[in-house]
């Protein structure tokens, strides 16, 4: 097509319109990206961040101990009630023990008697006065002595019942009088550290890891917040409700919080 000044035919019959049109085309273009912006643009929206989410949570003794017998017998004393505090190791329930005291007492007798005769034939052997074989009787009586001696005073130490946990007692089953089975006689609750149990929405799974610190916040009238770490993430979740567990470990060095009471937590990451 024949050419002058640099310009086609149809670029000198329609300037006007071809710019006309390229205009509006450019328009509808950049129109068109802004609707497609406007319309994608909430579903790249960043979302929530987990961490700031409150969620309730409750409260709880970190292990409870139901307290029992290792055999069976009659209560005789109670050393706690409901309420107090105990250590881990301290008697709490006595047991009748009059039999195995007597026991007791009986091998420790013959223990020292078989002692007594250890020394005395020991000397006389080495003196070649009597036989090995009589120092070999002298021997084995003497760990039969140790041996009943032992076992007497383990039946009278399982009369005294120790506590498996520190904490406190928050009940009792029996009382003084009662005989004992197989049944729990007082319950111990573990108040240090407290576990913070929480039900988290599936959309936290991933958000919340072992070790991350939370923010705690229990409620009327404890006016604070205390620091835990979570101890436990739930790997399965509750189909039917969309949840999934947390556990978080709350130290509690001087007792102040209680357990049992309703929360709310905020984790806080790392």
């Amino acid at each position: 097509m024949e050419r002058i000044n640099g310009h086609s035919p149809c670029e000198r019959a329609y300037p006007s319109a071809l710019k006309g049109m390229i205009a509006m085309h450019v328009r509808g273009l950049v129109l068109s990206m802004v609707l497609v912006f406007i319309i994608i643009a909430p579903t790249f929206a960043p979302a929530e961040e987990p961490y700031q989410r409150e969620l309730d949570c409750f409260i709880e003794p970190y292990e409870i101990a139901n307290v029992g017998s290792e055999i069976p017998g009659i209560i005789e004393e109670f050393i706690v009630d409901r309420g107090d505090f105990v250590k881990k190791g301290q008697v709490v329930v006595k047991l009748t023990s009059g039999v195995a005291k007597a026991t007791m007492e009986s091998k420790k007798a013959r223990l020292g008697f078989a002692s007594r005769e250890h020394k005395r034939i020991s000397e006389l052997y080495q003196k070649g006065i009597v036989s090995s074989n009589d120092m070999d009787q002298a021997e084995a009586n003497l760990k039969i002595a140790k041996h009943e001696f032992q076992q007497a005073n383990e039946i009278l130490l399982q009369r005294s019942i120790l506590s498996p946990v520190t904490g406190v007692v928050v009940e009792r089953f029996l009382s003084p009088g009662e005989r004992v089975h197989e049944e729990p006689i007082l319950k111990v609750a573990q108040l240090n550290p407290l576990n913070v149990e929480v039900i988290a929405p599936v959309t936290m799974i991933g958000s919340v890891k072992v070790g991350d610190r939370a923010a705690v916040k229990p409620e009327h009238p404890i006016e604070r917040e205390y620091i835990g770490r979570v101890k436990i993430v739930d790997r399965v979740i509750d189909a039917a409700s969309g949840t999934f567990g947390i556990r978080i470990e709350l130290k509690n060095n001087r007792y102040k919080l209680p357990a049992g009471l309703k929360c709310e937590v905020r984790f806080l990451g790392k």
